[in-house]
């Protein structure tokens, strides 16, 4: 996968390691969960994502902000609490 252009997180300068994570995208009044690749630093745990993945979160929150989530498996029924 190796797109990224960091081999030290830019953030803290820790060592990052490809995994499979859990993604959280909202849109308008809508939540979507999806797994993907990125590159997770193993001392602050910031998360980067490829260019593919970053484009493929845009298109998922614009369905969701359209309501166009007859593609999407429903999973469950979300709740804000105060």
């Amino acid at each position: 996968m190796n797109s990224i252009p960091f081999e030290k997180c830019p953030v803290c300068g820790g060592d990052l390691i490809e995994k499979q994570v859990e993604k959280v995208l909202r849109g308008g009044v809508n939540t979507a969960v999806l797994k993907v690749c990125a590159e997770v630093c193993l001392r602050c745990g910031e998360r980067l994502y490829s260019q593919e993945s970053v484009r493929k979160f845009e298109q998922i929150r614009s369905k969701l902000e359209r309501k166009e989530t007859a593609e999407f498996q429903e999973i469950g029924v979300s709740y804000q609490v105060a």
